[in-house]
């Protein structure tokens, strides 16, 4: 949720520029924003927490921030549409949404329903399916402290991911694509190799690509890891208009209850 957020803000400054390094200053760079990421996000939030189908949210709330700009071509013409149909993506799009459905589900059984659903809105095609399944889980599986090297093993098992690989490994070679396989389990790898919530945001940005999403998923499994520092977390709060901070709010206190 707010992890996901902080990821997307401190990785839209990167997202054309990569760093390929931990080490950048300011943590929240003058031109970080939140991105079509947290407003896919909050959506999707609002649509658990209201009851209200996962597609008439992403519609009302992309079109309430249109102007923010950052949306692929296809996922733009699809909210903009009189007739929205699912059309095939197999991008990370899925995936960078879905932190909401890790947080608030309270089975297995009930978590994937809720993922596959929200994803075939738009992302109908299995990479996309099963990359934001895996997030979910992983978001899930952490907060029931399950072991994070069973967490590994288990997204590895069940989804044929290589997470094997270190960011150190990853980085030097690793160039931009926003498909699912070539970007969620790198994500994953970020957040499940740190050492801490920040650690976790620095990787990501790190590894470069398509940062903001990148760093958006990897926030989402950290938060479900470490918490989240409070002042980071007061500053990614800053930089949202209160029609999000509220849907926010009542997250939080679903996913409490």
């Amino acid at each position: 949720m707010l992890g996901t957020i902080i990821g997307d803000i401190i990785g839209s400054a990167y997202e054309f520029h990569n760093h390929r390094q931990t080490d950048f200053e300011p943590l929240f760079h003058p031109k970080a924003k939140f991105t079509d990421d947290t407003v896919c996000t909050i959506a999707i939030a609002d649509a658990l927490t209201r009851g209200i189908e996962p597609q008439d949210s992403l519609i009302e709330w992309c079109r309430r921030y249109a102007e923010n700009g950052g949306w692929g071509k296809r996922f733009a013409l699809w909210f903009m549409s009189d007739n929205p149909q699912p059309y095939g993506s197999w991008g990370n799009g899925g995936a960078m949404r879905i932190s909401p459905v890790g947080f608030l589900a309270t089975t297995e059984e009930q978590l994937i329903d809720w993922s596959d659903h929200i994803t075939n809105t738009t992302h109908n095609h299995q990479d996309a399916i099963a990359s934001a399944r895996a997030v979910a889980l992983a978001i899930f599986w952490l907060r029931r402290k399950v072991d994070i090297r069973e967490v590994s093993a288990r997204l590895s098992s069940e989804f044929g991911y290589d997470l094997s690989q270190t960011p150190d490994e990853i980085r030097p070679t690793y160039k931009r694509t926003e498909s699912a396989k070539g970007s969620v389990p790198q994500a994953i790898v970020c957040a499940l190799q740190s050492n801490s919530f920040e650690n976790a945001i620095r990787t990501a940005v790190s590894i470069g690509g398509d940062s903001d999403t990148i760093t958006a998923i990897a926030g989402s499994i950290a938060e479900a890891m470490y918490g989240l520092p409070e002042e980071i977390a007061g500053k990614a709060w800053a930089y949202l208009p209160k029609d999000m901070q509220q849907v926010l709010k009542n997250e939080y206190a679903g996913a409490q209850s």
